[in-house]
């Protein structure tokens, strides 16, 4: 198998979705589609900041990642988001992964069920069934890779979540990735600053890549790497961007984080 961890991740997604498509039925993932009125506008939450020039926090939820390990011992996915909620973050982001970052569908469902706030099903998107199902579980936005996947599969990907009225974040982490998805007007476009098939991280990324996305008409993100409130007030006074998904340094850090101070 390749050194490529992305692609060793969206390998073993294959061979589980074959199995979850075998299990569950269209009929019942719509059936939950119906029964569930939980669902907010994600994109119009970032938006309307965006409007009022206020920053958004897309404050993420895990439990380990491939470059961290093992994030959070004792992990409550839905004490984490009290915690986000008590800070004002924006929206959520939660882990659902199952292999590499030890998430599951079913913490969408715990959290939307106590807490009022927009969530991202942050996986590795391969096939347009994980769309309706990922709404079935409560998710306001899934996250298209352009790096994890061929341009028919994005397409279809963001062609599936504009018909369930869901958002979708488009990431992208190189200038010909930021190119390809200026075409998803309805999108956000995160620039994740971590490469996913090094792990390797460089806040300059969000930089690097910003001139080619600033005339897109949806709002961008910045992703990965972001260890302070200074961070994020550099790239703000230095770019457009005004909302960021932030995971590790503020899970390594709930109790106490100023991060959110600057919400």
């Amino acid at each position: 198998m390749s050194n490529n961890v992305l692609q060793k991740i969206i390998d073993k997604k294959k061979l589980k979705l074959e199995k979850i498509k075998n299990e569950i039925s269209l009929e019942s993932i719509n059936d939950q589609i119906e029964k569930n009125n939980n669902f907010i506008d994600f994109k119009n939450k970032i938006q309307n900041n965006i409007n009022n020039n206020n920053l958004s926090i897309i404050a993420e939820i895990k439990k380990a990642s491939p470059s961290a390990g093992i994030i959070i011992e004792n992990y409550d996915p839905l004490s984490i988001a009290e915690i986000y909620f008590k800070n004002k973050a924006t929206c959520l982001s939660i882990l659902t992964e199952e292999d590499y970052f030890l998430g599951k569908l079913d913490h969408i469902k715990k959290i939307k069920q106590k807490i009022n706030l927009p969530v991202l099903c942050k996986d590795f998107f391969i096939d347009k069934f994980q769309v309706k199902l990922s709404k079935s579980y409560g998710a306001d936005a899934i996250l298209i890779i352009l790096a994890g996947v061929n341009e028919k599969i994005a397409d279809e990907l963001y062609q599936e979540a504009i018909n369930q009225k869901m958002s979708v974040i488009v990431e992208v982490h190189t200038v010909d990735e930021a190119k390809k998805s200026l075409k998803y007007h309805d999108a956000l476009i995160g620039i994740n600053n971590r490469n996913l098939k090094t792990l390797e991280t460089n806040i300059n990324t969000t930089y690097d890549i910003h001139d080619v996305l600033v005339n897109h008409n949806g709002p961008l993100i910045s992703e990965s790497g972001i260890k302070s409130k200074e961070d994020v007030l550099k790239i703000r006074n230095s770019t457009k961007i005004k909302t960021f998904l932030i995971g590790e340094s503020i899970l390594k850090n709930l109790d106490n984080n100023n991060i959110f101070s600057i919400l």
